[in-house]
């Protein structure tokens, strides 16, 4: 029978770095009876399914491909991303920022939220995602619009 090779610290660490510098949230490595895996954990994101969900007809139409460029919020967004207050969204998918068509939008500038309190939806994998508040403050920017597709990191509003 193989003597089990002795748990190397120095390992995990170099497995840890990795995952960080590569953006990765989790790595295994198994070597003969050693297995080693190294999870990250991502900013936890409270998640409910919204009943009803919004209908949206699908579009008969192809997307044309200037649709697709990046709309007229990118820079502002990109000029958000770096303030202490921003928002990131937690996943890639579809922000909506009113629970159907015709409802009241959930927050607008210059709002003033608690912790907790829900500021919007994001759509992924036909699963609604409540995005809420991360701490106390006034929203003094929104960088979404309802229907707007966006990026895992992308800011979604400022909460001053």
């Amino acid at each position: 029978m193989a003597k089990p090779e002795p748990f190397d610290p120095e390992l995990v660490r170099s497995l840890a770095q990795l995952v960080t510098e590569t953006d990765l949230t989790e790595i295994e490595v198994e070597k003969g009876d050693l297995r080693i895996r190294v999870v990250r954990r991502i900013e936890p994101v409270q998640l409910q399914v919204a009943a009803p969900a919004p209908v949206l007809a699908p579009s008969p139409v192809p997307v044309p491909v200037a649709a697709l460029a990046p709309g007229p919020g990118t820079e502002k967004a990109k000029a958000g991303a770096g303030h202490p207050g921003a928002v990131p969204s937690p996943m890639v998918g579809t922000a909506y920022r009113r629970p159907s068509p015709e409802a009241k939008t959930f927050v607008e500038v210059g709002a003033k939220v608690a912790s907790g309190e829900k500021l919007l939806l994001i759509e992924a994998m036909k699963t609604f995602n409540e995005i809420v508040a991360p701490r106390s403050g006034t929203v003094t920017a929104i960088f979404v619009e309802d229907g707007q597709p966006v990026e895992f990191g992308e800011p979604l509003l400022v909460i001053e």
